[in-house]
């Protein structure tokens, strides 16, 4: 099953699956933005991260591999007069031929052999003094029910982050939180939040 034929088959739901609301540790984060940034939002499904940050007045880009997923931000963009641009793409065909200020994420589920070239992207399409933020599930989160892949390969730890050259000067930890993200993020989750700041 193609990345998108596995998100639209979630995205094709009624409803939002993780809610209006956005990440809540990328929304604590927008006072480290550049202002009036040019913001990318990686693997950003129904749009709660993008719509969020287009609200804030920051220019807004989208990728995500659900067709399904996109339609439904845009027709939020519509309906809030919020101008975003959206790509529909598999992260691992996307290539780092556009500059940004800033990068965020939430729950990327990508195989470990894939991420090597995710986060070289993701440094090579931020700017001087470019901000990257995103928020994972750690392997932990498999003692949890709260949300996110029953497979390790999927899942993340801090080292993943810190033995790559793109994240080994980042604020990286592992912690417990509480979830309350639509009905497919909810409750006690073990996580790994991401804060770089490229110079």
């Amino acid at each position: 099953m193609s990345q998108q034929e596995f998100w639209n088959s979630k995205f094709s739901r009624e409803g939002f699956l993780y809610g209006l609301k956005p990440n809540s540790f990328i929304a604590s984060k927008i006072k480290e933005f550049p202002r009036s940034s040019k913001v990318l939002c990686l693997g950003e499904g129904e749009g709660r991260n993008a719509i969020f940050l287009a609200r804030k007045g920051f220019e807004v880009t989208a990728i995500d591999a659900s067709d399904i997923g996109l339609k439904k931000l845009e027709q939020r963009a519509k309906e809030e007069n919020l101008d975003i641009k959206t790509i529909c793409m598999d992260l691992n065909d996307w290539e780092a031929n556009e500059k940004y200020d800033v990068i965020v994420a939430s729950y990327l589920h990508l195989y470990k052999n894939e991420r090597a070239v995710l986060f070289e992207n993701i440094d090579d399409s931020l700017g001087f003094d470019g901000v990257f933020v995103g928020e994972f599930f750690s392997v932990k989160q498999l003692s949890y029910e709260s949300g996110g892949p029953k497979d390790a390969d999927l899942l993340y730890t801090v080292e993943d982050f810190k033995s790559h050259y793109a994240f080994s000067d980042a604020e990286v930890k592992e912690q417990v939180t509480i979830l309350d993200e639509g009905k497919g993020h909810q409750g006690e989750a073990c996580v790994i939040r991401v804060l770089s700041k490229k110079n």
